[in-house]
């Protein structure tokens, strides 16, 4: 036993020397406390991983390598005795593996199906195990403690480089045969050199039996019992596998309305989102964590200030309280407006009300082009014609329309005492974000297509209601209900590293897989809920997001409040747009063009207009996409990317960083993290961490990067928790005059680190 310790540790300290060397390290003190363990039965790659996690710190931040190291080995070990190889080898046979968790039913029968065996063979001299090396320890442990396959012990059995070939061998199943193997290894090739990430459910779902591949849905709620009930059914359905939902309120009828002409008798939205917030409890997903939902309301809604604002706080009646559940604002362009009416002293006189959007349409009286009544959320205000802002207006002076009247401040102070208290409601900028969609065809001049996004704020995308058109007695007696399916947003999201993939010069060559990936999704998708499943084919929205801004910052040595940092901002995410849509294009020569493409804002140039490209490449790609088509109806949205930006060895999306050293904890885990790449250059342009920057520069930024995303991005707003009213207020002002479509949470000092919706994490 002696002699096996003897050589064992021998083998880590050889494995010790030769980090030591890769990442000029001192290893004395680890190498006294292994040869330390001589007479013990300890494990060895479990003490070595102790000591190591032990080890990091700012001031030697490649510690957290060695800890990975040393998790490989364990994870290499786990794996090798559960599928019968030898450990040293590290991967064991892929075909093997296949079979065994395809016969366990873990995996899929689709696999087997589509690949031969000489095929997965040949797949298999593809995985590069040195790529494992890639990982630093928090995104190893991450990968490994809850994406890789395990068996229903909890048995590991695949390893990580297995995961992307598994992956990628799933989303280009459908390819044709004579190129579907390069695809897989051109897919290989992005996700195992970590140039690119895809979304939670893809990473953990993708080739197994169960489970679906999308991240987003957003569902319009009719105001009716049968469309409030039938979207609950609904919500709890694609809950349970996984998708992280956002819900428009704005059409159900306030509180004290007429229901069938009885004065009165409305109980307006809280009930009916106090159940939405138990479905979001009680259907968790596959016991992994409970549901995510968000609940959007318009700001000129009678219940904005009847309770919705206050569905999370802490004060009031606990009984008109939906604390689990995510709450968004739906704002025009005018609300914004009237904060900025002053009296000659200065103080914000500018007066909003709110209505009931059943009394509107009661009332009004507007109707569309099929009689339908219309209320005041289906019209915007574009760049030359303010339909918003004159309907509200005309409803403003309707003598028998009853609303309710405040001082826009005042509700605007209720919004922002929320935010500091909970980070929420999110804000969605309505107006811009539907001038913007390329897909507002077919709606109506004014009329909107957008009624809000989505739980993580960068889904845009047309949206209607789904309702019960018949209900009948087949010739089996069985009742069948028949709904008329709206447009229930789906979306399909992946994000590149920008650090590795900018650095390494590779967008063009990865966007083109990327997006050739998230297409794929669409197809192979199977999600409950079927206008869900039929919207996803008509649009074919996908969501090709970033993240590691600030880590890409540093490495190019640039502050993040300094021009220089928007300006790199507007080059960047032009180049991803560009190529983007290029690889849309040509994915629409060879497969055919989304199904609404006829007379969107792609096919007539009017995008391309509106962003102002008038250089020679975007010009002549303007032209590509009238004459080819686009694949996809919408292409970009930046999510928050916070566990695969982890695993991808990054900084989280498009925040700054948390601090250049902290302890990164979770349920089942705590321990330290240091900033990516943290080295004495890098330090400087890392200090100032998330709540001690000015964010000014950051709502800077964001609009340099959203004028070049369709969709939305994930934009948090971090202040003091001794933050000034007028501070803030300034900056949603500044967010809103910048042209952002959405900002996330308001992130004070003082609230505890919110539970976010990993779904959106790509």
């Amino acid at each position: 036993m002696a002699t096996k310790i003897s050589n064992d540790i021998q083998d880590v300290l050889h494995q010790l020397s030769h980090l030591s060397k890769k990442y000029n390290m001192d290893i004395t003190h680890i190498e006294e406390q292994i040869r330390q363990l001589e007479n013990t039965s300890k494990d060895l790659n479990q003490e070595a991983l102790f000591y190591a996690l032990n080890r990091i710190s700012m001031d030697q931040p490649n510690w957290t390598f060695v800890a990975s190291h040393f998790y490989l080995e364990q994870i290499y070990q786990e794996a090798a005795k559960n599928r019968n190889y030898e450990a040293n080898d590290r991967y064991g046979d892929l075909y093997e593996l296949i079979s065994t968790l395809t016969e366990k039913g873990i995996y899929s029968n689709n696999i087997l199906e589509t690949y031969t065996q000489d095929e997965i063979r040949s797949l298999q001299q593809e995985i590069t195990p040195d790529r494992d090396q890639l990982f630093n320890y928090i995104g190893l442990f991450l990968l490994a403690d809850r994406y890789i396959a395990r068996d229903h012990d909890r048995n590991l059995y695949e390893l990580p480089q297995e995961r992307f070939m598994i992956i990628a061998m799933t989303l280009m199943q459908h390819e044709a045969a004579e190129k579907r193997l390069d695809l897989v290894k051109e897919a290989y090739w992005a996700l195992s050199n970590l140039y690119m990430t895809v979304a939670t459910p893809t990473l953990a779902n993708a080739g197994k039996s169960y489970g679906q591949l999308s991240s987003c849905f957003i569902d319009t709620v009719d105001d009716s019992l049968d469309g409030i009930y039938l979207n609950n059914w609904d919500i709890a359905r694609l809950s349970k596998d996984g998708g992280g939902i956002g819900i428009y309120y704005g059409k159900v009828r306030a509180l004290g309305s007429d229901i069938k002409k009885f004065k009165g008798n409305s109980s307006g939205v809280v009930p009916w989102i106090r159940l939405l917030n138990d479905t979001a409890v009680s259907v968790d997903q596959l016991g992994q964590r409970q549901g995510a939902v968000a609940i959007y309301l318009d700001v000129f809604h009678k219940d904005i200030m009847s309770g919705f604002l206050d569905l999370k706080t802490n004060n009031g009646d606990e009984r008109r309280k939906a604390h689990d559940i995510f709450t968004g604002v739906s704002i025009p362009d005018y609300f914004m407006e009237q904060l900025k009416v002053t009296d000659e002293n200065g103080k914000s006189i500018g007066e909003w009300h709110t209505f009931c959007p059943h009394q509107v349409k009661q009332i009004m009286g507007w109707k569309d082009e099929n009689g339908n009544p219309l209320g005041l959320e289906d019209f915007y205000d574009e760049t030359d014609n303010k339909y918003f802002t004159e309907k509200y207006k005309e409803a403003v002076n309707h003598p028998l329309l009853p609303r309710k009247t405040y001082r826009a401040m005042d509700v605007m102070a209720r919004i922002m005492v929320a935010q500091l208290e909970t980070g929420t409601p999110y804000m969605f900028y309505r107006d811009e974000v539907n001038r913007q969609n390329p897909n507002k065809h077919g709606r109506g001049e004014g009329r909107t297509s957008i009624y809000c996004s989505n739980l993580c704020t960068e889904i845009a995308q047309n949206m209607s209601t789904t309702t019960i058109v018949r209900e009948y007695q087949d010739e089996d007696e069985n009742i069948v209900i028949v709904r008329k399916p709206g447009e229930f947003v789906v979306c399909n999201l992946s994000s590149i590293n920008l650090p590795n993939a900018v650095r390494s010069d590779v967008l063009e060559r990865l966007i083109r897989i990327q997006v050739r990936m998230l297409d794929n999704v669409i197809d192979l998708n199977t999600i409950s809920v079927g206008q869900a499943q039929v919207t996803n084919k008509k649009y074919r929205a996908v969501g090709l997001g970033t993240f590691g801004w600030h880590h890409l910052l540093a490495l190019e040595h640039i502050h993040w409040e300094s021009d220089e940092a928007v300006q790199f901002a507007d080059k960047v995410y032009e180049d991803i747009a560009y190529y983007t849509i290029q690889a849309s294009m040509e994915l629409s020569k060879e497969k055919g063009a989304y199904r609404a493409f006829e007379g969107s804002e792609w096919e007539t140039g009017r995008y391309f207009e509106r962003k102002g490209y008038n250089s020679d490449r975007w010009l002549a790609l303007k032209e590509a996409v009238a004459t080819n088509g686009i694949r996809n109806g919408w292409l970009m949205a930046v999510a928050p990317n916070s566990s695969t930006a982890k695993i991808g060895g990054s900084t989280d999306g498009i925040d700054p960083l948390y601090a250049v050293e902290f302890a990164e904890e979770k349920k089942n885990f705590k321990f330290k993290v240091t900033a990516p790449d943290l080295d004495h250059v890098t330090y400087n342009y890392y200090r100032r961490a998330r709540h001690e920057l000015d964010q000014t520069w950051s709502i800077k930024q964001n609009a340099a990067r959203q004028r070049h995303v369709d969709q939305g991005i994930s934009f948090n707003i971090y202040v003091r928790h001794d933050v000034k009213a007028k501070d803030l207020l300034n900056l949603h002002l500044s967010a809103w005059e910048n042209g952002l479509k959405t900002t996330y949470y308001v992130r004070s000092t003082s609230q505890t680190e919110i539970d976010e919706c990993e779904a959106c994490h790509s």
